[in-house]
């Protein structure tokens, strides 16, 4: 290569470099900036091109024509070699962020000033990524922490059902150590497997497993997911088993309270009178059997006698009302026009409305709203409530505005509502708790079961009642479908 180098130097002494560097740059030429290793190039090859061709038609001349065809040959290729040099480091560098290879470092800073620039963005967007990728990765560890320690079962599969994700409370739920395929937890349940695949996107589910002597209740609830143009399903499991047992023993202590309170209210009284009637019947069998019985003491026993059957008689309305509240009839579901059911309505109670002078009005909006339900099983919900509206209304003499108003729509995701509103007396938030409770009521002759019972037929529809009241400004009961 030392004779490359005197060529250059001959072909450009010192002052021309000098006067070259300042044309190109404003500094004198460095044989490895890539300004002035293209310019030098093109100017030597067509140096040499222009000598080749005065040489290449003189006699005696043949060596050296061929020797400068071959330096020109050189030369050419050397030039593309400078080129594709500079193409490769930017495609070094693209395959650095298309691999995630972030480990590279450009020093060009030899080949110019604006190479120099070039080296110093691409280190800039390298290090920006590798900034980018820490973070992610840092974000990806935080939340897969978070995954396999959170006490709900988590279990992600994709639609062949290849888990991608099991955490560690459902690896002890299900008692394995590795799940690989949601086909796997068979062992486990069929029918929880079965439940997996069926599931769709907000939906809930209750199963219970009998593994070995041990019993779970798993409330299940999936989210489906589209990452990367492949369907995944996220099924979170929790195990509630404990739960239900404290809330069903607490519900069992209620009912038992209420029960007790309500059979003693009768019983007492009945066990009562009795005893005070065996005295008297003693009493009366050691007179004498020629002195008259008193006409005192035969009222008092005919008293006493239908004070027990009095009682009885409310004994056996209780229990009827149990029966009741425990055997509700299955649905028969139709289309129910709600403009229709509200004229029904208002026909059943317009004696009692009338009779306590309320105002009552009826709002359906759309007019052509229609719900699927059971007709006459909706209606015993409306008329509960309704009469319960009348009666707390009927203790607010006086009042001109008394009003109760039945609205109808539908919420903002479309599902119809029935809505029973009065400007009574409100609920005490205390009582406004217990009011689905059975037997729980604030009337002094209310059996308590009316709102239970609502309830009830409502949870049969697959849907909601609730209430909501201020104290001085009304009541409003809400019936969701």
């Amino acid at each position: 290569m030392r004779w490359l180098e005197l060529i250059r130097r001959a072909a450009l002494p010192t002052q021309l470099q000098q006067q070259a560097g300042r044309w190109l740059g404003g500094k004198p030429l460095d044989f490895k900036n890539f300004r002035f290793n293209i310019f030098f190039r093109v100017m030597v090859l067509t140096i040499t091109v222009y000598g080749f061709t005065l040489l290449i038609g003189a006699a005696g001349y043949t060596v050296t024509s061929i020797g400068l065809g071959a330096l020109i040959i050189y030369q050419t290729l050397s030039l593309i070699r400078q080129v594709e040099n500079t193409n490769q480091e930017v495609i070094n560098f693209l395959n650095s962020i298309k691999y995630d290879d972030f480990s590279n470092h450009y020093k060009l800073s030899l080949e110019g000033d604006t190479f120099k620039g070039l080296a110093d963005s691409f280190n800039q967007v390298l290090d920006k990524f590798r900034t980018i990728r820490a973070e992610k990765e840092a974000h990806y560890q935080y939340l897969k922490t978070i995954v396999h320690h959170v006490g709900i079962g988590i279990v992600s599969f994709d639609a062949a059902g290849q888990v991608q994700i099991v955490n560690t409370a459902a690896k002890r739920l299900f008692k394995v150590g590795r799940l690989a395929h949601i086909d796997e937890l068979n062992k486990f349940s069929p029918e929880l497997v079965a439940k997996c695949r069926q599931l769709r996107t907000g939906a809930r589910e209750l199963v219970k497993v009998v593994h070995g002597a041990e019993i779970v209740q798993l409330a299940m609830y999936a989210i489906e997911l589209t990452l990367q143009a492949k369907e995944y399903k996220l099924i979170t499991f929790q195990n509630i088993h404990n739960e239900l047992e404290e809330q069903e023993m607490d519900a069992w202590q209620k009912l038992i309270r209420v029960l007790t309170h309500e059979i003693m209210n009768s019983v007492t009284p009945i066990s009562s009178l009795a005893t005070t009637l065996e005295g008297e019947m003693e009493y009366l069998a050691q007179r004498s059997q020629q002195e008259a019985v008193g006409a005192d003491d035969l009222e008092d026993m005919q008293m006493a006698i239908k004070t027990i059957q009095r009682r009885s008689d409310g004994l056996i309305r209780f229990v009827s009302d149990f029966r009741n509240l425990t055997h509700v009839p299955v649905p028969r579901f139709r289309p129910v026009i709600v403009k229709e059911l509200f004229a029904h309505i208002r026909t059943l109670m317009l004696a009692e409305i009338e009779e306590n002078d309320i105002l009552f009005h009826c709002q359906v909006q759309p007019g052509s709203l229609v719900i699927t339900a059971d007709q006459e099983m909706i209606e015993q919900v409306l008329i509960n409530i309704v009469k319960n509206a009348i009666q707390a209304l009927a203790d607010m003499t006086g009042d001109p505005q008394r009003a109760i108003v039945l609205l109808a729509g539908q919420d903002e995701k479309s599902r119809p509502y029935l809505l029973v509103r009065d400007n009574g007396p409100g609920i005490d938030p205390e009582a406004l708790e217990r009011i689905f409770i059975p037997f729980f009521t604030t009337k002094k002759n209310g059996s308590g079961i009316g709102l239970s019972l609502s309830r009830q037929i409502m949870r049969q529809h697959q849907g909601t009642l609730t209430a909501t009241s201020a104290l001085g400004q009304g009541t409003d009961f809400v019936l969701r479908f």
